[in-house]
């Protein structure tokens, strides 16, 4: 039999656990993806990005393997596929985590202000992501990501831009994201949406995710808003999630629709590509959640908290 710390190690050895790397990651994303202007030293800042380059995609393929046998059995025709993805909402990793009921029922302000700040810190801009993922996507599915992304944009007006919205929270609940006070997960998971994005071989893999956020985030979208009514923070600064709560629903079904329909039906290969997207994302949620637990509960974050 194991020892006790057997499960400990093993999520010390996946990289998601790695904070020198994630921590590292999420620097050169935050450097890489912001307005720029020429640097003298072109040579030395192209060496450097080979080199994050590199530990992007080691750390990218060595979280594909786990999901690898499950994401090639996907099924390879449109409504079959749909009718899985959507499976996941029940199956996938991280569903139905106690993690958000406790938060909803009992968590104190203090600890929504730490849960909120590490979900600010993995934040990757679901607006850019999406703007990202449409270069070059086949006309119907491009279309839909244009309106996912109109939406994410306030549909042109400022106030409705869902990223400030976000914002706003953290600035109520006073609270200010760090590299170094953000758990290894939560970074690994706006480190994975970069890479997906950013990397045109796993273009599939970022509109999976993608689809699968829109898919699994309202549940607890509604759970989080709960606990923050409860701590009566000011429905100005809760719209974030109380609109996720209701938005990602509509969008969820006009993603599956519009972009895995058409995607799988012209190239039934992608498939198990969309699969292990949605699947790698779950999972850095998962962990997240894990880690979440871990720090808010103690112990080993399993204790049941009635």
């Amino acid at each position: 039999m194991p020892d006790g710390n057997f499960a400990g190690r093993l999520r010390a050895s996946h990289p998601n656990h790695d904070h020198d790397l994630q921590a590292r990651l999420a620097a050169w994303n935050h450097t890489r993806l912001c307005l720029r202007t020429p640097v003298r030293d072109w040579r030395g800042a192209l060496e450097h990005d080979h080199a994050m380059r590199l530990e992007e995609v080691a750390f990218i393929e060595a979280a594909r393997k786990p999901f690898a046998a499950t994401a090639i059995a996907a099924p390879r025709e449109p409504e079959a596929f749909v009718a899985w993805f959507e499976g996941l909402k029940e199956t996938g990793p991280g569903q139905g985590d106690p993690l958000f009921p406790w938060l909803a029922e009992r968590a104190s302000l203090e600890q929504m202000r730490w849960f909120v700040e590490q979900e600010a810190a993995g934040e990757a801009g679901f607006d850019d992501l999406v703007a990202m993922a449409q270069v070059k996507a086949p006309v119907q599915a491009k279309l839909e990501l244009a309106r996912n992304y109109w939406d994410e944009m306030g549909r042109g007006n400022a106030k409705g831009m869902h990223g400030p919205m976000l914002e706003a929270l953290v600035h109520a609940l006073k609270v200010t994201p760090t590299l170094e006070n953000t758990v290894a997960p939560s970074l690994a998971l706006g480190n994975t949406m970069a890479a997906f994005a950013t990397n045109r071989m796993y273009a599939y893999h970022a509109i999976g995710a993608l689809g699968v956020i829109e898919l699994t985030a309202p549940g607890r979208a509604t759970l989080v808003s709960l606990a923050l009514r409860r701590l009566k923070v000011s429905s100005k600064a809760r719209h974030y999630f109380d609109l996720h709560a209701v938005l990602d629903v509509k969008h969820s079904e006009a993603w599956n629709r519009e972009v895995f329909v058409s995607l799988v039906r012209d190239n039934p290969d992608c498939a198990r590509y969309l699969a292990e997207g949605a699947l790698m994302r779950l999972q850095c949620g998962a962990d997240s959640f894990e880690a979440y637990r871990r720090h808010l509960w103690g112990g080993d974050g399993e204790r049941a908290h009635a």
